[in-house]
């Protein structure tokens, strides 16, 4: 009712289960999904692992009372693009479907320095093709830094350049990726497989 209420969002399926959740995406291909985490019948993390393999350009919004670091990295690793409160007010709501939309990542601010240290711990490398997107050796370099979770100056430090260098290059990584910020980076770099640490 919220979401129509707007006038710019129209719902096309409301559903009362996980299964019924996969089934509804696998039919409507809606552009963007609010999943709950708490719903009967195949939990939303596994409805969020299903519905990855057949149908990956849903854009997903975790609806949750309560998530702990660990668990947003999980279903941000599983496609997630957003975690929203409950709590939160409906205005936030709005603006997360927006930037999701516009192909970004939305999470609250509050856990985000647990979460990146949650987020760049390495994962076993999915990819055999190559995936660089445009992006020089050195960018890739830069990018595993980050995962890695260096600073600018331990960047600067690590590949003897100026931090001035480091931001030039992270400038230029940001507008290939169409990212705006360090932690779209990294959950960028995470969801490709961009990097060894990956």
């Amino acid at each position: 009712m919220l979401l129509e209420a707007q006038g710019e969002f129209r719902v096309v399926g409301v559903a009362a289960d996980g299964e019924e959740t996969i089934r509804l995406v696998r039919e409507l291909q809606p552009d963007v999904l609010l999943l709950d985490l708490a719903i009967k019948r195949c939990p939303g993390l596994e409805a969020l692992r299903a519905m990855g393999r057949f149908s990956p350009s849903v854009r997903t919004i975790i609806l949750t009372a309560a998530i702990e670091s660990s668990e947003i990295a999980q279903t941000i690793r599983l496609g997630a693009r957003a975690v929203v409160l409950k709590r939160s007010a409906t205005q936030v709501l709005f603006e997360c479907v927006h930037t999701v939309m516009a192909g970004r990542y939305w999470l609250a601010s509050e856990n985000v320095s647990d979460l990146m240290q949650v987020l760049s711990k390495p994962l076993p490398s999915m990819w055999t093709e190559d995936r660089t997107f445009g992006l020089t050796a050195r960018e890739l370099e830069i990018i595993g830094a980050v995962v890695a979770g260096y600073t600018n100056k331990d960047i600067a430090q690590k590949f003897s350049i100026s931090g001035h260098t480091v931001k030039n290059h992270l400038t230029k990584i940001f507008d290939k990726l169409g990212v705006s910020n360090r932690l779209e980076l990294l959950l960028y770099a995470l969801e490709h497989r961009l990097t060894d640490n990956s």
